[in-house]
C-alpha cells in the first residue's frame, strides 16, 4: 500500500515537481487538459500526456473521466449512445496503447454537486451538501427509465471490459456525489452498496472494478443505512474480491441527506480501523487525498492541506502494515 496524489484539468509543473519532492510515485490525472478529436482521445496526445508525467520521475497510473461531453449520453441513455459508446470503447484502446494502466469513471450525470461550504474551524471550509436548500433542475431533456439507466450501465460493462483487458487497462466506477438515487432529473445506480455489487458482478474480470471513494462510500453508509452494512463492511467486501483499483481516502461528517467533507482524522469514520481494514484484507494499491479543506492562505490547489492529508495517510499505511506490532501479514 502506498500514497498517490492528483489533478484536476491540468498537467500543473509546480504542483508535478511538489509531487515529486514528496516522493509520490503514482499519478491520477482527473479530465486532463487532452484535445478530443472527433469525440475520441487519440494516442498520440495520451503518449505526449504520460511523457510528460514520466519527467518528473512520477508514473501516470490512471485517468479519471474524459470531459462529461464524451459520455454524457452513454450514461444517461440519450440519443448518441451508440455513437458515445464507440467512441469511449475506441478511447480504452488508446489509453491501453499509450501504457496508462487504470482509467476510472464517474457514472453520473450531472457529475458533482454541493450545496456550499461550512466553517469546519477557524476560517478552513470543507464542500457540503443539504438537499433541503436546492433541487436541483433536471439537466437531460429526453425520458430515462430506472430500467434503461441499468441497460446503459450493463451495454457499457459488457462491451468495454473484453476491450480494456486486450489493451491492458483496468476499469473502475466512482460513485454519484452526493449518493442519491436520483440527482437533476437522472436516475443514480452507484449511490449505495447494492448498486455497486450488482456492478461487478455484470462481468466478473479485474478488469471490471471500482473507485472506492471512501468519501462516497462514507457519505451513503452512515448508521444503519442500507440494510447496516458499515464503510468498513463494505471495504472488505470489495478488497476480498480483488475489485479496488486504488482510494479516495477522504473523511466527512454526517451522510446523506446532509454531509460535509473535513479534515481527514476529524469525521465519523475511523480513518484507523478504515486503514486496517485494507491491509487485513490484503489490498496492495495506492490511496489519494482527493478533495481538501480550504485552507486561509494556501494556494488554490492546496499544497498545506495535501501536504497535510497525504503525511496522515502515509503514517497510517506504515503503521498498519508494521507485522511487528500487529502481525498483519
Amino acid at each position: 500500500m502506498r500514497i498517490g496524489m492528483g489533478l484536476n484539468s491540468s498537467t500543473n509543473r509546480e504542483a508535478l515537481r511538489f509531487m515529486a519532492q514528496l516522493g509520490v510515485q503514482d499519478i491520477v490525472l482527473n479530465t486532463p487538459p487532452v484535445p478530443v478529436r472527433n469525440g475520441i482521445w487519440e494516442l498520440s496526445d495520451l503518449v505526449g500526456l504520460k511523457n510528460g508525467i514520466d519527467e518528473w520521475g512520477l508514473k501516470l497510473t490512471a485517468i479519471e473521466n474524459t470531459p462529461i461531453d464524451m459520455r454524457h449520453h452513454m450514461i444517461a441513455g440519450g440519443p448518441r449512445f451508440g455513437e458515445q459508446l464507440a467512441n469511449m470503447l475506441e478511447t480504452i484502446k488508446n489509453i491501453g496503447n499509450a501504457g496508462i494502466p487504470i482509467y476510472t469513471m464517474s457514472w453520473r450525470y450531472p457529475r458533482f454537486y454541493r450545496t456550499g461550504h461550512v466553517d469546519i474551524g477557524w476560517g478552513a471550509l470543507g464542500t457540503a451538501y443539504d438537499a433541503e436548500v436546492e433541487n436541483w433542475p433536471s439537466v437531460i431533456d429526453w425520458d430515462l427509465s430506472l430500467n434503461r439507466a441499468w441497460e446503459c450501465l450493463e451495454t457499457w460493462v459488457k462491451e468495454a471490459t473484453p476491450v480494456a483487458e486486450k489493451y491492458g487497462v483496468k476499469l473502475g466506477l466512482h460513485p454519484v456525489d452526493p449518493p442519491m438515487p436520483e440527482v437533476g432529473g437522472v436516475p443514480q445506480l452507484l449511490y449505495n452498496f447494492e448498486g455497486y455489487k450488482r456492478l461487478i458482478d455484470i462481468v466478473d474480470s479485474p478488469y471490471n472494478s471500482i473507485l472506492l471513494c471512501q468519501g462516497s462510500f462514507s457519505q451513503m453508509a452512515g448508521a444503519d443505512q442500507y440494510n447496516g452494512e458499515s464503510i468498513y463492511e463494505m471495504i472488505e467486501y470489495f478488497v476480498k474480491r480483488e475489485r479496488v483499483l486504488y482510494v479516495h481516502f477522504r473523511n466527512v461528517e454526517g451522510t446523506v441527506p446532509k454531509f460535509h467533507e473535513t479534515f481527514v482524522n476529524k469525521g465519523y469514520v475511523d480513518m484507523y480501523k478504515a486503514m486496517r481494514t485494507y491491509a487485513e484484507n490484503g489490498f496492495d494499491g495506492f490511496f489519494m487525498d482527493d478533495h481538501v479543506p480550504m485552507t486561509k492562505g494556501d494556494t488554490a490547489w492546496g499544497h498545506r492541506a495535501k501536504a497535510y492529508a497525504n503525511g496522515y495517510i502515509q503514517s497510517l499505511i506504515e503503521t498498519v502494515t508494521d507485522t511487528s506490532l500487529y502481525g498483519l501479514h
